[in-house]
């Protein structure tokens, strides 16, 4: 039998095969020569104090023991051409697993997407960085793949209760990803190769039964007695069936304003927003790592920081080390930012988002509008940041010591934001209460991180799309709307989700429930 054993090593052992069976053959008291294999079952960093360290978990393989390469393998999946049809609206993560799962549960799913394929979106994004123009339906938030495929792949979730997170991550390894996702604490799997692993995935549902249809945006859903019985797509088509998983995302505004103009139930749900912060990814590594080099073995440092600043949590989100900070509005006349890293994160520069939680009365001004209170709260912030940066996608930027000073930075030094920056006071893009949080929490955030408080970062406005504004409430244990049957709310725009993982989670779990109630049914 192979031993498990937790050890802490240098990060040249972690890297070094020959160096981590000399350590284990110390730790085991015998010769390094009688270790045949060692499996890394689990790592992590441990930068806590100077000597940075990798916390390893292994199965170590003596000689003689047998030993064979653990390898991934697909579900058995069946055609399912000609069985019961289920709508899936989405091709996000929860879209995307759904579908698979439907399959696997015999069930073929039409997915409908109201962007491109995963390809196709290039162009879109490529129009947005360079020319500042917002295609409405293919962004870095519409099409295929959802909001994860250009915007990093981050796999982290703190939603182990949610469900099987492991296969999840086993069905990635088995469509293309590292198998490094199932041993990293955070897994990662980088913009440059989520597109092709999205790909592999659409190419499966096809490959045995399901639909795909691109460009295809939902318009209506159709009701009789409360019940589904298809949807109205945007060229006058019909699409039949009586069951729907709803998957559009966070930022599908006209699905949040279709379900209140037909009068089933939506809430307004709290959400985070602040700004993304930008620092030279050196400076970073020498906060977290305590040198003044990183060195050959050791990844791009994160960070993670969390302060109780005016009775509200302020938190870093989405922390991309060398990577990018990308534009991701999906209107005309908005500014959306948020950021990814390539799977190498290499870039020179390291962003965070920074938000503080909102509650449901800030959102007050806007309580005509019902449920969608939250997201013209949230609408308000993204247009007037448009409106500062002169109408175009250059995204409202300031120094953060500036910041805390309420001083207009008097230049702004290129970052990784394409479009470009103008600078700006950045109190004027948010309502009072929430710059003066945003300068005491940075402040703090100087105190606890040496170095994180200086005017080499620089502030980007706003982050807005931390979640959805709306929940789309639904039985907790049949997972069907509570008013329309048939209806099965999925993943982050429904409010059940956040996050690439626990979106497909969800999208599983939904196509599970479906199932049971169609057998229900029989």
């Amino acid at each position: 039998m192979p031993k498990e054993l937790l050890l802490q090593v240098s990060p040249e052992t972690a890297a070094n095969e020959s160096m981590l069976k000399e350590q284990l053959s110390k730790e085991l008291k015998i010769a390094a020569a009688d270790i045949q294999h060692v499996s890394i079952l689990k790592r992590s960093i441990d930068a806590r104090q100077k000597a940075v360290k990798f916390n390893l978990k292994v199965s170590v393989f003596m000689k003689g023991e047998s030993f064979v390469a653990q390898t991934i393998e697909l579900p058995i999946y069946k055609d399912v051409s000609n069985a019961q049809e289920v709508l899936v609206v989405g091709a996000g993560p929860a879209g995307l697993f759904a579908a698979l799962q439907l399959i696997e549960l015999g069930l073929k799913p039409i997915l409908i997407e109201r962007g491109k394929d995963v390809r196709g979106r290039r162009r879109d994004l490529k129009a947005i960085n360079r020319d500042h123009i917002v295609n409405e339906d293919s962004n870095y938030c519409f099409g295929e793949g959802g909001a994860g495929t250009y915007s990093d792949g981050k796999l982290y979730t703190r939603s182990k209760k949610r469900g099987d997170v492991t296969r999840i991550l086993e069905l990635l390894v088995a469509f293309g990803a590292t198998p490094d996702i199932l041993v990293d604490a955070h897994p990662h799997i980088g913009t440059n190769k989520l597109p092709q692993i999205i790909e592999d995935v659409r190419e499966k549902i096809k490959e045995f039964g399901g639909q795909v249809l691109f460009d295809t945006r939902v318009i209506d859903i159709l009701l009789k007695d409360n019940e589904v019985q298809g949807v109205l797509i945007q060229d006058g088509t019909t699409i039949a069936a009586n069951k729907l998983i709803l998957a559009t995302g966070h930022s599908a505004r006209d699905i949040f304003q279709l379900l209140d103009r037909k009068k089933i139930l939506i809430e307004a749900k709290a959400f985070a927003l602040g700004v993304r912060a930008e620092h030279p990814q050196s400076l970073i590594d020498q906060i977290q790592y305590s040198c003044d080099y990183r060195g050959d073995h050791l990844p791009p440092a994160p960070y993670s920081i969390v302060k109780q600043v005016g009775g509200r949590g302020m938190y870093s989100f989405c922390m991309c080390p060398g990577g990018v900070i990308a534009p991701c509005a999906t209107s005309p006349g908005e500014i959306v930012t948020n950021g990814w890293s390539p799977s190498k994160r290499d870039q020179p520069t390291a962003n965070s988002g920074i938000v503080i939680e909102l509650k449901l009365e800030d959102f007050k001004p806007f309580e005509k509008h019902g449920a969608l209170a939250g997201m013209e709260f949230q609408k308000s912030i993204e247009q007037k940041a448009w409106h500062l940066a002169g109408e175009t996608q250059k995204a409202p930027a300031q120094r953060m010591v500036d910041f805390t000073q309420h001083k207009v930075s008097a230049d702004i030094p290129k970052t990784s934001y394409v479009p470009g920056t103008t600078s700006v006071e950045m109190g004027a893009v948010f309502p009072g209460f929430l710059s003066q949080i945003l300068r005491e929490g940075f402040t703090e955030f100087g105190k606890s991180m040496r170095g994180y408080l200086t005017n080499e970062a620089i502030l980007h406005a706003p982050e807005s799309r931390t979640s959805s504004p709306v929940r789309i409430p639904r039985d907790n244990f049949t997972y069907e709307h509570l008013q329309i049957k048939g209806l099965y709310p999925c993943g982050e725009g429904a409010g059940y989700a956040g996050g690439i993982i626990s979106a497909a989670i969800d999208g599983e779990k939904c196509a599970l429930m479906i199932a049971q109630a169609l057998q229900n049914k029989i």
